[in-house]
């Protein structure tokens, strides 16, 4: 249903996220506001000695810090469509802030409310602990909050592939990928092969049952590309100080931002080779495969027919 969606109208794709994100923003109050009123009554017992009897070593990090930033993954998605934003220099900043507050506020009050019904124990069994904490406070409503973690869902894979599918576009159109996936249909005006092609990606992806073993494979990729793209723009700074720059931050924020990317990358591949290793093994492979399709010029007659050119 997304891929399709976003194969037809990107207008419609848009309308729809804003509905989901009303959505997800509705859910979270329903959770929210009966764990104000637990607080109200003085159910705190599962907040006391929180953190006794966990396992605080360093190597545990690099898999919690995964899953906190997964959950404020979407902070950058919106620099993919950046072609599609109305007046980006002013309304990207903007959007990436309020967004954040609003998420933040909205994460840490969400989780104390479980906490007032839910111990740490019982969370960590939960196969999805809004459902278990709904069931326990809100008798039949209860059946309205799966529907609502469905359609959050739907919204945040609706707002993936609208954001990947211009990636995967923009690096076509560069030259770093397929030919085709910079075309556009030519009614529609939807980056029709771009969101063709994560179809199979996604579903392959979907064949590892283990949550945590998948977040903790594709977190690698995803941190490591992070942190070197912000250690390429301090890079930038010093060696092109002319450049147009519509925002610029203090130095000291993406140095430190790029250290702690790299430095979980880093540990994580300590921490749990095999996942990080084959992420690590699958990003190699793009050095190869770069060299040959693009860098090298003196290519063959059948290699070039072969790729179309």
């Amino acid at each position: 249903l997304v891929m399709v969606l976003n194969s037809t109208s990107v207008s419609w794709s848009a309308r729809i996220q804003m509905f989901l994100t009303f959505c997800k923003l509705v859910a979270i109050l329903i959770i929210i506001v009966p764990g104000v009123i637990q607080l109200i009554k003085g159910e705190t017992q599962h907040f006391k000695n929180a953190f006794a009897g966990n396992d605080a070593s360093v190597m545990g990090l690099p898999l919690a810090f995964y899953s906190g930033m997964y959950a404020y993954s979407g902070w950058f998605y919106l620099n993919f469509v950046t072609e599609e934003v109305e007046n980006p220099e002013k309304n990207i900043p903007l959007a990436i802030c309020i967004s954040m507050i609003i998420v933040t506020v909205g994460y840490v009050l969400t989780n104390v409310a479980y906490f007032t019904t839910i111990s740490a124990g019982e969370l960590l069994l939960s196969k999805a602990v809004a459902v278990t904490f709904a069931e326990r406070l809100m008798g039949n409503f209860s059946l309205a909050v799966p529907v609502f973690v469905a359609l959050s869902c739907f919204g945040s894979m609706n707002g993936g592939v609208f954001a990947v599918s211009r990636m995967f576009f923009v690096a076509s159109r560069e030259g770093h990928l397929p030919e085709i996936l910079s075309m556009i249909h030519v009614r529609k005006h939807t980056p029709l092969p771009a969101v063709i092609v994560l179809h199979p990606l996604t579903m392959i992806m979907l064949f590892n049952g283990d949550l945590y073993s998948l977040l903790n494979f594709l977190s690698f990729a995803r941190w490591l590309f992070i942190g070197l793209v912000v250690a390429g723009l301090i890079y930038l700074r010093y060696k092109r100080p002319d450049m147009p720059r519509p925002f610029k931050v203090p130095l000291f924020i993406p140095a430190l931002f790029s250290f702690t990317c790299l430095f979980m990358v880093a540990l994580s591949l300590y921490s749990d080779p095999v996942n990080t290793g084959i992420g690590f093994a699958i990003t190699l492979t793009g050095i190869p495969a770069y060299y040959l399709f693009i860098v090298w010029d003196k290519k063959p007659k059948w290699f070039r027919k072969l790729l179309g050119k």
